[in-house]
C-alpha cells in the first residue's frame, strides 16, 4: 500500500503514508478516527486501489456502511480480487439485504476465495440466514469439517446453535471453540462460563478488593466441566461438507498545501 504512494512528491507521500498507518493502528479501538485518517488520504489519492480499500475497511469498522460499500466496490473493480467479497456480503447484511449477501456467498467468484476467506464467507452466510429467521439453516451452513479447526467458525457454529434453542449442543460447541482459540480471539471462555452459570472475576482488577476475593468461591479442579479437557464426543457430529509500537498518529489537517 505504502509503495503505491511513490508516485507522489516525497513530502506528500510521507504525509499520506502516516495517515494510512494511523488509520490501521486506530481501526479497532477508535474506528471513527481511523475513518477520518483514511478519508483524508482517499480525498488525495482516489485512484489507488489500496487507498480505496483502506477507506472502505475504516468506514466498515466505523459503521458507515454505505460509504464502505462504495469504497470497497471501487477497490474491487480496480483490482479484480475476490478477497473483499466476504466484507461486501456482510455489508449487504448491514444494509438490510441478507438475500443479496447469500447471492454473493453462492456466486462462482466466491469459490475463488482462499481458506480464510471461505471461512469468513460461511460465517456471513450463516448470519444472513439468521437475519431471515432461518435458524436451522444457519446451523447447517456451519456444519462443516472446518468447524473443528477454525476458532471463528467453531464460535459461530456454537452461537448459531444457541440461537436455534439447542443450549446443550451450544455449550459443547463453545467448549470446543474455547479449546481451539488459543490466542483469545473470541470470548468463547466467557460464553462457556455464562452457560454454566459460573461467574468470571478478573483478579487483576484494581477495583476488586481483598474481601471480595476472599469471599469468592470457585469450584475445585475436576468438579466442573469447565475444568475438564474438551472431549470429541462433547461436540455434535457434523455431516460432511457440501462442497511493534505504533507509528505517531497524525490528525487530518483542515487545509494543507503540498
Amino acid at each position: 500500500m505504502i509503495a503505491e504512494l511513490s508516485s507522489f512528491p516525497p513530502r506528500t507521500a510521507t504525509l499520506l503514508a502516516r495517515h494510512l498507518v494511523a488509520a490501521g493502528v486506530l481501526l479497532d479501538e477508535e474506528p471513527e478516527l481511523a475513518w477520518a485518517h483514511a478519508s483524508y488520504v482517499r480525498g488525495r489519492a482516489p485512484r489507488l486501489a489500496s487507498v480505496r480499500e483502506a477507506a472502505g475497511l475504516a468506514a466498515y469498522a466505523a459503521g458507515h456502511y454505505a460509504e464502505a460499500m462504495n469504497e470497497l466496490r471501487a477497490a474491487r473493480r480496480m483490482t479484480g480480487s475476490v478477497a473483499l467479497l466476504p466484507v461486501l456480503a456482510d455489508l449487504e447484511r448491514a444494509l438490510g439485504r441478507p438475500e443479496r449477501a447469500l447471492e454473493i456467498a453462492a456466486s462462482d467468484e466466491a469459490r475463488g476465495l482462499d481458506a480464510d476467506g471461505l471461512v469468513e464467507m460461511r460465517i456471513v452466510a450463516a448470519g444472513a440466514r439468521r437475519d431471515l429467521g432461518q435458524l436451522d439453516a444457519a446451523v447447517l451452513t456451519l456444519q462443516v469439517p472446518e468447524t473443528r479447526r477454525s476458532p471463528r467458525l467453531a464460535y459461530a457454529y456454537a452461537d448459531a446453535l444457541l440461537a436455534a434453542g439447542r443450549r446443550e449442543d451450544a455449550l459443547a460447541a463453545f467448549r470446543q471453540a474455547a479449546a481451539l482459540d488459543r490466542e483469545g480471539a473470541t470470548d468463547a471462555d466467557e460464553r462457556v462460563a455464562e452457560l454454566e452459570g459460573v461467574a468470571i472475576v478478573d483478579l487483576e482488577d484494581d477495583e476488586l478488593d481483598e474481601e471480595a476475593v476472599d469471599a469468592l468461591v470457585l469450584p475445585a479442579a475436576g468438579s466442573s466441566p469447565l475444568f475438564e479437557a474438551p472431549r470429541a464426543e462433547q461436540v455434535p457430529e457434523a455431516p460432511p461438507a457440501a462442497g511493534g509500537a505504533p507509528a505517531a498518529v497524525f490528525l487530518p489537517p483542515q487545509d494543507e498545501q503540498d
